[in-house]
């Protein structure tokens, strides 16, 4: 009943260690070389986003849009 809980353990290894040093600077160029390659293929294959209006056009639009109901509303009443 008044048994203390133990710490939780983990096994962590750090992702930059002195170990790993030595052998990041040797495969560092070749790495970034093919990262920057993979990158520029799929940014070219982007799929482009046709007809999505931009926020200030549509803010601009609804601003326009009451302020005719207002103009119309007031004519008419």
């Amino acid at each position: 009943m008044f048994q203390q809980r133990k710490h939780k353990t983990f096994n962590y290894q750090p992702r930059f260690s002195k170990e790993n040093k030595v052998d990041s600077s040797l495969n560092k160029d070749s790495k970034s070389k093919e990262f920057i390659s993979k990158w520029r293929k799929r940014a070219g294959s982007k799929p482009k986003t046709r007809g999505a209006m931009r926020m200030r056009t549509l803010i601009l639009f609804l601003v326009l849009l009451l302020i005719c109901m207002y103009l119309l509303e007031r004519k008419y009443m």
